[in-house]
Protein backbone atom coordinates (compact mmCIF):
# COMPACT_ATOMS: atom_id res chain seq x y z
CA UNK A 1 0.00 0.00 0.00
CA UNK A 2 1.48 3.34 -1.09
CA UNK A 3 2.16 5.97 1.55
CA UNK A 4 1.73 9.55 0.35
CA UNK A 5 3.33 12.48 2.15
CA UNK A 6 4.91 15.73 1.01
CA UNK A 7 7.10 15.36 -2.10
CA UNK A 8 10.44 17.07 -1.65
CA UNK A 9 11.51 16.78 -5.27
CA UNK A 10 14.02 14.04 -4.52
CA UNK A 11 11.88 11.82 -2.29
CA UNK A 12 9.01 11.80 0.17
CA UNK A 13 8.98 13.37 3.62
CA UNK A 14 8.52 11.29 6.76
CA UNK A 15 4.89 10.59 7.77
CA UNK A 16 3.54 12.79 10.57
CA UNK A 17 0.26 12.30 12.40
CA UNK A 18 -2.56 9.93 11.56
CA UNK A 19 -3.00 8.49 8.07
CA UNK A 20 -6.09 9.19 5.98
CA UNK A 21 -7.08 6.16 3.91
CA UNK A 22 -7.50 6.55 0.16
CA UNK A 23 -10.38 4.30 -0.80
CA UNK A 24 -11.30 2.29 -3.85
CA UNK A 25 -14.46 4.13 -4.87
CA UNK A 26 -16.31 0.93 -5.80
CA UNK A 27 -15.26 -1.60 -3.16
CA UNK A 28 -14.57 0.87 -0.36
CA UNK A 29 -11.28 -0.90 0.43
CA UNK A 30 -8.17 1.20 1.23
CA UNK A 31 -5.63 1.38 -1.60
CA UNK A 32 -3.19 3.89 -0.08
CA UNK A 33 -2.71 6.07 2.97
CA UNK A 34 -2.11 9.79 2.92
CA UNK A 35 -0.56 11.90 5.68
CA UNK A 36 -1.45 15.58 5.78
CA UNK A 37 1.57 17.83 5.38
CA UNK A 38 2.10 19.70 8.67
CA UNK A 39 2.24 23.53 8.56
CA UNK A 40 6.00 23.83 9.10
CA UNK A 41 6.65 21.39 6.28
CA UNK A 42 4.28 23.23 3.93
CA UNK A 43 6.29 26.37 4.60
CA UNK A 44 9.54 24.49 3.95
CA UNK A 45 8.30 23.02 0.68
CA UNK A 46 7.08 26.35 -0.68
CA UNK A 47 10.42 27.83 0.38
CA UNK A 48 12.25 25.09 -1.47
CA UNK A 49 10.38 25.86 -4.66
CA UNK A 50 10.99 29.60 -4.21
CA UNK A 51 14.72 29.18 -3.60
CA UNK A 52 15.04 26.81 -6.55
CA UNK A 53 13.40 29.35 -8.84
CA UNK A 54 15.68 32.08 -7.50
CA UNK A 55 18.74 30.00 -8.43
CA UNK A 56 20.08 29.02 -11.84
CA UNK A 57 17.26 28.52 -14.37
CA UNK A 58 16.69 25.34 -16.31
CA UNK A 59 17.59 25.76 -19.95
CA UNK A 60 14.65 25.50 -22.31
CA UNK A 61 16.13 22.51 -24.11
CA UNK A 62 16.47 20.74 -20.75
CA UNK A 63 12.85 21.48 -19.85
CA UNK A 64 11.64 20.17 -23.20
CA UNK A 65 13.62 16.96 -22.76
CA UNK A 66 12.22 16.42 -19.26
CA UNK A 67 8.65 16.82 -20.50
CA UNK A 68 9.20 14.30 -23.28
CA UNK A 69 10.85 11.77 -20.97
CA UNK A 70 8.02 12.19 -18.46
CA UNK A 71 5.53 11.34 -21.20
CA UNK A 72 7.52 8.18 -21.93
CA UNK A 73 7.61 7.38 -18.22
CA UNK A 74 3.84 7.63 -17.87
CA UNK A 75 3.28 5.29 -20.80
CA UNK A 76 5.80 2.83 -19.34
CA UNK A 77 3.60 2.75 -16.21
CA UNK A 78 0.31 2.76 -18.09
CA UNK A 79 -0.96 -0.51 -16.62
CA UNK A 80 -0.24 0.60 -13.04
CA UNK A 81 -1.67 4.08 -13.57
CA UNK A 82 -4.79 2.73 -15.27
CA UNK A 83 -5.49 0.51 -12.27
CA UNK A 84 -4.81 3.35 -9.81
CA UNK A 85 -7.06 5.84 -11.62
CA UNK A 86 -9.81 3.24 -11.87
CA UNK A 87 -9.58 2.56 -8.13
CA UNK A 88 -9.16 6.04 -6.69
CA UNK A 89 -11.56 7.94 -8.98
CA UNK A 90 -14.05 5.27 -10.06
CA UNK A 91 -13.37 5.66 -13.78
CA UNK A 92 -13.90 2.57 -15.90
CA UNK A 93 -10.75 0.82 -17.10
CA UNK A 94 -11.32 2.23 -20.60
CA UNK A 95 -11.68 5.77 -19.27
CA UNK A 96 -8.62 5.41 -17.03
CA UNK A 97 -6.45 4.05 -19.86
CA UNK A 98 -7.54 6.95 -22.06
CA UNK A 99 -6.56 9.41 -19.33
CA UNK A 100 -3.02 8.02 -19.20
CA UNK A 101 -2.70 8.37 -22.97
CA UNK A 102 -4.05 11.91 -22.84
CA UNK A 103 -1.65 12.90 -20.06
CA UNK A 104 1.31 11.67 -22.09
CA UNK A 105 0.02 13.55 -25.14
CA UNK A 106 -0.44 16.73 -23.08
CA UNK A 107 3.20 16.51 -21.99
CA UNK A 108 4.38 16.09 -25.58
CA UNK A 109 2.23 18.95 -26.84
CA UNK A 110 3.60 21.14 -24.04
CA UNK A 111 7.16 20.27 -25.03
CA UNK A 112 6.42 21.33 -28.61
CA UNK A 113 4.71 24.54 -27.56
CA UNK A 114 7.56 25.44 -25.21
CA UNK A 115 9.91 25.26 -28.20
CA UNK A 116 7.70 27.73 -30.11
CA UNK A 117 7.59 30.54 -27.55
CA UNK A 118 8.97 33.52 -29.48
CA UNK A 119 9.93 37.11 -28.83
CA UNK A 120 7.53 39.58 -30.45
CA UNK A 121 8.83 42.61 -32.32
CA UNK A 122 7.12 45.91 -31.52
CA UNK A 123 7.03 48.42 -34.41
CA UNK A 124 8.86 51.50 -33.12
CA UNK A 125 10.77 53.07 -35.98
CA UNK A 126 7.67 54.46 -37.74
CA UNK A 127 6.42 56.34 -34.68
CA UNK A 128 7.24 59.92 -33.87
CA UNK A 129 10.45 59.82 -31.87
CA UNK A 130 11.04 56.20 -32.77
CA UNK A 131 13.92 56.67 -35.22
CA UNK A 132 16.91 54.54 -34.25
CA UNK A 133 14.98 52.61 -31.62
CA UNK A 134 14.24 48.89 -31.43
CA UNK A 135 11.47 47.27 -29.36
CA UNK A 136 10.53 43.68 -28.61
CA UNK A 137 8.57 41.70 -26.02
CA UNK A 138 10.06 38.79 -24.12
CA UNK A 139 8.23 36.31 -21.91
CA UNK A 140 9.61 35.57 -18.46
CA UNK A 141 8.45 33.04 -15.84
CA UNK A 142 6.48 34.34 -12.87
CA UNK A 143 8.12 32.36 -10.07
CA UNK A 144 6.31 29.77 -7.95
CA UNK A 145 3.06 28.37 -9.40
CA UNK A 146 0.57 26.60 -7.11
CA UNK A 147 -1.36 23.87 -8.93
CA UNK A 148 -4.54 22.85 -7.11
CA UNK A 149 -6.35 20.02 -8.86
CA UNK A 150 -9.71 18.20 -8.83
CA UNK A 151 -10.63 14.57 -8.21
CA UNK A 152 -12.32 13.73 -11.51
CA UNK A 153 -9.17 13.66 -13.66
CA UNK A 154 -6.38 12.76 -11.21
CA UNK A 155 -3.58 12.52 -13.78
CA UNK A 156 -4.31 14.69 -16.82
CA UNK A 157 -5.51 17.73 -14.87
CA UNK A 158 -2.26 17.93 -12.85
CA UNK A 159 -0.30 17.51 -16.09
CA UNK A 160 -2.23 20.41 -17.66
CA UNK A 161 -1.04 22.63 -14.82
CA UNK A 162 2.45 21.33 -14.02
CA UNK A 163 3.77 20.83 -17.55
CA UNK A 164 3.08 24.37 -18.88
CA UNK A 165 4.33 25.90 -15.62
CA UNK A 166 7.64 24.05 -15.92
CA UNK A 167 7.82 24.72 -19.64
CA UNK A 168 7.56 28.43 -18.90
CA UNK A 169 10.43 28.17 -16.39
CA UNK A 170 8.43 28.31 -13.15
CA UNK A 171 8.76 26.13 -10.05
CA UNK A 172 5.60 24.30 -8.99
CA UNK A 173 3.86 23.46 -5.72
CA UNK A 174 1.22 20.78 -6.32
CA UNK A 175 -1.78 20.15 -4.11
CA UNK A 176 -3.75 17.13 -5.27
CA UNK A 177 -7.24 16.36 -3.89
CA UNK A 178 -7.27 14.26 -0.74
CA UNK A 179 -9.67 11.73 -2.28
CA UNK A 180 -7.51 11.00 -5.36
CA UNK A 181 -3.83 11.71 -4.58
CA UNK A 182 -2.19 8.51 -5.82
CA UNK A 183 -1.87 9.18 -9.56
CA UNK A 184 -0.47 12.64 -8.79
CA UNK A 185 2.09 11.10 -6.45
CA UNK A 186 3.25 8.73 -9.18
CA UNK A 187 3.41 11.66 -11.59
CA UNK A 188 5.81 13.47 -9.24
CA UNK A 189 8.03 10.40 -9.13
CA UNK A 190 8.03 10.09 -12.92
CA UNK A 191 9.06 13.74 -13.29
CA UNK A 192 12.00 13.09 -10.96
CA UNK A 193 12.96 9.95 -12.87
CA UNK A 194 12.83 11.99 -16.09
CA UNK A 195 15.59 14.25 -14.74
CA UNK A 196 13.70 17.17 -13.22
CA UNK A 197 16.11 18.54 -10.59
CA UNK A 198 14.88 18.70 -6.97
CA UNK A 199 12.93 21.79 -6.00
CA UNK A 200 11.28 22.49 -9.35
CA UNK A 201 8.29 20.34 -8.38
CA UNK A 202 7.15 19.76 -4.80
CA UNK A 203 3.79 18.61 -3.51
CA UNK A 204 1.76 19.01 -0.35
CA UNK A 205 -1.06 16.80 0.87
CA UNK A 206 -4.19 17.38 2.93
CA UNK A 207 -7.48 19.22 2.99
CA UNK A 208 -8.26 22.54 1.41
CA UNK A 209 -9.28 24.05 4.73
CA UNK A 210 -5.85 23.53 6.24
CA UNK A 211 -3.08 22.91 3.72
CA UNK A 212 -4.93 24.64 0.90
CA UNK A 213 -5.54 27.73 2.98
CA UNK A 214 -1.89 27.88 4.00
CA UNK A 215 -0.63 27.90 0.43
CA UNK A 216 -3.14 30.65 -0.40
CA UNK A 217 -1.97 32.93 2.40
CA UNK A 218 1.74 32.30 1.86
CA UNK A 219 3.12 35.39 0.07
CA UNK A 220 5.68 33.57 -2.08
CA UNK A 221 3.56 31.93 -4.82
CA UNK A 222 3.02 34.24 -7.79
CA UNK A 223 0.30 32.29 -9.60
CA UNK A 224 -2.52 29.92 -8.64
CA UNK A 225 -3.86 27.41 -11.16
CA UNK A 226 -7.08 25.90 -9.76
CA UNK A 227 -9.77 23.48 -10.90
CA UNK A 228 -12.80 23.13 -8.64
CA UNK A 229 -15.98 24.75 -7.44
CA UNK A 230 -17.00 28.35 -7.98
CA UNK A 231 -17.32 28.77 -4.22
CA UNK A 232 -13.68 27.84 -3.65
CA UNK A 233 -12.57 29.84 -6.70
CA UNK A 234 -14.21 32.93 -5.25
CA UNK A 235 -12.42 32.32 -1.95
CA UNK A 236 -9.09 31.98 -3.76
CA UNK A 237 -9.59 35.30 -5.55
CA UNK A 238 -10.47 37.05 -2.31
CA UNK A 239 -7.46 35.58 -0.52
CA UNK A 240 -4.61 36.03 -3.01
CA UNK A 241 -5.35 39.65 -3.82
CA UNK A 242 -3.47 41.05 -6.81
CA UNK A 243 -1.56 37.86 -7.52
CA UNK A 244 -2.46 36.14 -10.78
CA UNK A 245 -4.62 33.06 -11.18
CA UNK A 246 -6.35 30.78 -13.65
CA UNK A 247 -9.60 29.40 -12.26
CA UNK A 248 -11.56 26.62 -13.96
CA UNK A 249 -14.75 26.55 -11.92
CA UNK A 250 -18.34 25.34 -11.94
CA UNK A 251 -20.57 24.78 -14.94
CA UNK A 252 -24.05 23.93 -16.10
CA UNK A 253 -23.28 22.70 -19.59
CA UNK A 254 -26.07 22.39 -22.14
CA UNK A 255 -26.57 21.04 -25.63
CA UNK A 256 -29.03 22.62 -28.06
CA UNK A 257 -30.72 20.50 -30.76
CA UNK A 258 -32.26 22.04 -33.87
CA UNK A 259 -34.88 20.60 -36.22
CA UNK A 260 -33.72 18.37 -39.08
CA UNK A 261 -30.76 16.68 -37.38
CA UNK A 262 -29.86 12.98 -37.41
CA UNK A 263 -31.61 12.02 -34.17
CA UNK A 264 -29.72 8.74 -33.63
CA UNK A 265 -26.30 10.34 -34.08
CA UNK A 266 -27.16 13.33 -31.90
CA UNK A 267 -28.58 11.12 -29.14
CA UNK A 268 -25.47 8.93 -29.14
CA UNK A 269 -23.24 11.97 -28.71
CA UNK A 270 -25.43 13.39 -25.95
CA UNK A 271 -25.23 10.09 -24.06
CA UNK A 272 -21.45 10.07 -24.41
CA UNK A 273 -21.21 13.64 -23.16
CA UNK A 274 -23.67 13.22 -20.30
CA UNK A 275 -22.43 10.03 -18.67
CA UNK A 276 -18.64 9.82 -19.13
CA UNK A 277 -16.92 9.50 -15.74
CA UNK A 278 -20.37 9.08 -14.16
CA UNK A 279 -21.23 12.61 -15.24
CA UNK A 280 -18.47 14.04 -13.05
CA UNK A 281 -17.01 16.29 -15.75
CA UNK A 282 -17.41 20.06 -15.74
CA UNK A 283 -18.54 20.01 -19.39
CA UNK A 284 -20.97 17.08 -19.03
CA UNK A 285 -24.21 17.78 -20.86
CA UNK A 286 -26.58 18.45 -17.98
CA UNK A 287 -29.43 20.01 -19.96
CA UNK A 288 -30.63 19.24 -23.50
CA UNK A 289 -32.74 21.97 -25.10
CA UNK A 290 -34.45 20.36 -28.09
CA UNK A 291 -36.62 22.07 -30.70
CA UNK A 292 -40.20 20.92 -30.16
CA UNK A 293 -40.60 18.97 -33.39
CA UNK A 294 -37.61 16.74 -32.51
CA UNK A 295 -38.03 16.82 -28.72
CA UNK A 296 -39.93 13.53 -28.40
CA UNK A 297 -37.58 11.71 -30.75
CA UNK A 298 -34.49 12.97 -28.91
CA UNK A 299 -35.99 12.07 -25.54
CA UNK A 300 -36.85 8.56 -26.74
CA UNK A 301 -33.44 7.97 -28.36
CA UNK A 302 -31.43 9.27 -25.41
CA UNK A 303 -33.52 7.24 -22.98
CA UNK A 304 -33.06 4.05 -24.99
CA UNK A 305 -29.30 4.51 -25.24
CA UNK A 306 -28.95 5.48 -21.57
CA UNK A 307 -30.99 2.48 -20.41
CA UNK A 308 -28.49 0.16 -22.12
CA UNK A 309 -25.52 1.60 -20.20
CA UNK A 310 -24.28 -0.79 -17.51
CA UNK A 311 -23.42 0.87 -14.21
CA UNK A 312 -21.32 -0.88 -11.60
CA UNK A 313 -17.83 -2.34 -11.16
CA UNK A 314 -15.45 -0.13 -13.18
CA UNK A 315 -13.13 -3.11 -13.72
CA UNK A 316 -15.82 -5.05 -15.57
CA UNK A 317 -15.36 -4.50 -19.31
CA UNK A 318 -19.14 -4.32 -19.76
CA UNK A 319 -19.44 -1.35 -17.36
CA UNK A 320 -19.97 2.04 -18.95
CA UNK A 321 -20.63 4.03 -15.76
CA UNK A 322 -18.45 3.49 -12.70
CA UNK A 323 -19.08 4.71 -9.16
CA UNK A 324 -19.24 8.35 -8.19
CA UNK A 325 -16.50 9.77 -6.01
CA UNK A 326 -18.44 9.00 -2.80
CA UNK A 327 -21.69 7.43 -1.67
CA UNK A 328 -22.73 10.79 -0.22
CA UNK A 329 -22.46 12.39 -3.66
CA UNK A 330 -24.56 9.65 -5.26
CA UNK A 331 -27.16 10.09 -2.52
CA UNK A 332 -27.20 13.87 -3.10
CA UNK A 333 -27.85 13.47 -6.83
CA UNK A 334 -30.59 10.90 -6.16
CA UNK A 335 -32.24 13.37 -3.76
CA UNK A 336 -32.21 16.08 -6.41
CA UNK A 337 -33.85 13.70 -8.89
CA UNK A 338 -36.50 12.70 -6.34
CA UNK A 339 -37.22 16.35 -5.53
CA UNK A 340 -37.67 17.12 -9.24
CA UNK A 341 -40.02 14.16 -9.59
CA UNK A 342 -42.05 15.39 -6.63
CA UNK A 343 -42.39 18.71 -8.45
CA UNK A 344 -43.80 17.03 -11.56
CA UNK A 345 -40.75 15.85 -13.51
CA UNK A 346 -40.83 12.49 -15.31
CA UNK A 347 -38.00 9.98 -14.83
CA UNK A 348 -37.48 7.90 -17.97
CA UNK A 349 -34.61 5.74 -16.71
CA UNK A 350 -32.34 5.61 -13.67
CA UNK A 351 -32.89 7.89 -10.73
CA UNK A 352 -31.67 5.64 -7.93
CA UNK A 353 -28.29 4.77 -6.47
CA UNK A 354 -26.72 1.68 -4.96
CA UNK A 355 -23.96 2.85 -2.68
CA UNK A 356 -21.71 5.09 -4.76
CA UNK A 357 -23.08 3.77 -8.07
CA UNK A 358 -25.83 5.66 -9.85
CA UNK A 359 -27.10 4.59 -13.25
CA UNK A 360 -27.63 6.81 -16.27
CA UNK A 361 -30.65 8.99 -15.50
CA UNK A 362 -32.84 10.74 -18.07
CA UNK A 363 -35.52 13.13 -16.85
CA UNK A 364 -37.99 15.48 -18.53
CA UNK A 365 -40.53 18.15 -17.54
CA UNK A 366 -38.08 19.55 -15.01
CA UNK A 367 -38.95 22.94 -13.54
CA UNK A 368 -36.38 25.72 -14.00
CA UNK A 369 -36.56 26.10 -10.22
CA UNK A 370 -35.35 22.56 -9.53
CA UNK A 371 -31.82 21.85 -8.32
CA UNK A 372 -31.20 19.84 -11.51
CA UNK A 373 -31.47 23.08 -13.51
CA UNK A 374 -30.24 25.73 -11.08
CA UNK A 375 -27.03 24.02 -9.92
CA UNK A 376 -24.29 21.87 -11.33
CA UNK A 377 -25.33 18.22 -10.88
CA UNK A 378 -21.89 16.61 -11.34
CA UNK A 379 -23.51 13.21 -11.67
CA UNK A 380 -25.01 10.95 -14.37
CA UNK A 381 -28.22 12.91 -14.96
CA UNK A 382 -29.45 14.70 -18.07
CA UNK A 383 -32.62 16.81 -18.20
CA UNK A 384 -34.28 17.12 -21.62
CA UNK A 385 -36.48 20.18 -22.19
CA UNK A 386 -38.41 21.44 -25.25
CA UNK A 387 -37.84 24.90 -26.74
CA UNK A 388 -39.46 26.68 -29.67
CA UNK A 389 -36.17 27.21 -31.51
CA UNK A 390 -32.42 27.64 -31.07
CA UNK A 391 -32.88 31.28 -30.13
CA UNK A 392 -35.04 30.30 -27.15
CA UNK A 393 -32.56 27.59 -26.20
CA UNK A 394 -29.72 30.08 -26.41
CA UNK A 395 -31.57 32.57 -24.21
CA UNK A 396 -32.16 29.79 -21.66
CA UNK A 397 -28.47 28.91 -21.59
CA UNK A 398 -27.30 32.52 -21.44
CA UNK A 399 -29.51 33.13 -18.40
CA UNK A 400 -27.54 30.53 -16.43
CA UNK A 401 -24.79 31.92 -14.16
CA UNK A 402 -22.08 29.77 -15.76
CA UNK A 403 -20.40 29.84 -19.15
CA UNK A 404 -17.92 27.01 -19.66
CA UNK A 405 -19.17 24.95 -22.61
CA UNK A 406 -22.26 24.51 -24.77
CA UNK A 407 -23.05 22.32 -27.78
CA UNK A 408 -25.27 23.08 -30.77
CA UNK A 409 -26.59 20.59 -33.32
CA UNK A 410 -28.00 22.11 -36.50
CA UNK A 411 -27.86 21.63 -40.27
CA UNK A 412 -28.64 25.30 -40.88
CA UNK A 413 -25.44 27.27 -41.44
CA UNK A 414 -27.07 30.61 -40.68
CA UNK A 415 -28.44 29.38 -37.34
CA UNK A 416 -25.10 27.77 -36.51
CA UNK A 417 -23.28 31.07 -36.98
CA UNK A 418 -25.94 32.93 -35.01
CA UNK A 419 -25.59 30.50 -32.11
CA UNK A 420 -21.81 30.67 -32.14
CA UNK A 421 -21.94 34.46 -31.98
CA UNK A 422 -24.57 34.76 -29.26
CA UNK A 423 -23.99 31.87 -26.85
CA UNK A 424 -21.85 33.07 -23.95
CA UNK A 425 -19.38 30.32 -23.09
CA UNK A 426 -15.68 29.66 -23.19
CA UNK A 427 -16.29 27.02 -25.85
CA UNK A 428 -19.20 26.68 -28.28
CA UNK A 429 -19.25 23.28 -30.01
CA UNK A 430 -21.09 23.22 -33.33
CA UNK A 431 -22.48 19.77 -34.19
CA UNK A 432 -21.08 18.23 -31.04
CA UNK A 433 -22.38 17.94 -27.51
CA UNK A 434 -20.94 20.20 -24.81
CA UNK A 435 -18.34 17.75 -23.50
CA UNK A 436 -15.65 17.53 -26.15
CA UNK A 437 -12.05 18.53 -25.57
CA UNK A 438 -8.76 18.24 -27.39
CA UNK A 439 -5.82 18.75 -25.06
CA UNK A 440 -4.13 21.31 -27.30
CA UNK A 441 -7.08 23.69 -27.45
CA UNK A 442 -7.67 26.72 -25.20
CA UNK A 443 -10.04 25.70 -22.42
CA UNK A 444 -11.71 27.91 -19.86
CA UNK A 445 -14.92 29.68 -19.00
CA UNK A 446 -16.58 33.03 -18.39
CA UNK A 447 -18.84 34.43 -15.68
CA UNK A 448 -19.02 32.06 -12.68
CA UNK A 449 -17.14 29.39 -14.62
CA UNK A 450 -13.95 31.35 -13.92
CA UNK A 451 -11.21 32.92 -15.99
CA UNK A 452 -7.94 31.99 -17.62
CA UNK A 453 -7.12 29.25 -20.10
CA UNK A 454 -5.79 25.72 -19.99
CA UNK A 455 -4.21 24.13 -23.05
CA UNK A 456 -0.39 24.01 -23.21
CA UNK A 457 0.26 27.04 -25.42
CA UNK A 458 -2.29 29.21 -23.62
CA UNK A 459 -1.29 28.10 -20.13
CA UNK A 460 2.35 28.89 -20.87
CA UNK A 461 1.27 32.42 -21.78
CA UNK A 462 -0.85 32.64 -18.60
CA UNK A 463 2.14 31.68 -16.45
CA UNK A 464 4.62 34.14 -17.94
CA UNK A 465 4.84 37.90 -17.94
CA UNK A 466 5.67 40.03 -20.95
CA UNK A 467 8.55 42.45 -20.65
CA UNK A 468 9.12 45.21 -23.20
CA UNK A 469 12.75 45.71 -24.15
CA UNK A 470 13.24 49.09 -25.79
CA UNK A 471 16.63 49.93 -27.30
CA UNK A 472 17.26 53.65 -27.64
CA UNK A 473 20.19 53.37 -30.00
CA UNK A 474 23.84 52.91 -29.07
CA UNK A 475 25.32 54.97 -26.24
CA UNK A 476 27.96 57.46 -27.36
Amino acid sequence: MKTITGFMGDGWSAPVGQPVPVLDKYSGNPIAEMFETPPDEVETLIGRAASTFAGPPLALAERVGILRRTADGLLARKAVLTDIICAESGQTLAEAAKEVDRAALTLRITAEEASRVEDTMVPIAGMAGGTGKLGYLRRHPLGVVCAITAFNSPLNTPVHKIAPALAAGNAVVLKAPAMTPVASAILCEVFAEAGLPPGWLVSVTGSGRTVGQQILTDPRPAFYHFTGSTEIGRHISQTIGLRQSSLELGSIAATLVDVGVDVAAVAADIVRASFAKAGQVCTSTQIVLAERSVYSDILEAVTAAAADMVAGDPRDEATRIGPMIAQAEAARVARWVSAAQASGAQIHCGGEHDGSVMGATVISEVSPEDELIRHEVFGPVVSILPVDDLAEGGAFFNALPYGLAVGVFTNDLKRAFAASETLRAGTVHVNSASSSRLDSMPFGGVMESGHGKEGPRYAIEEMTEERLILWHGVLP
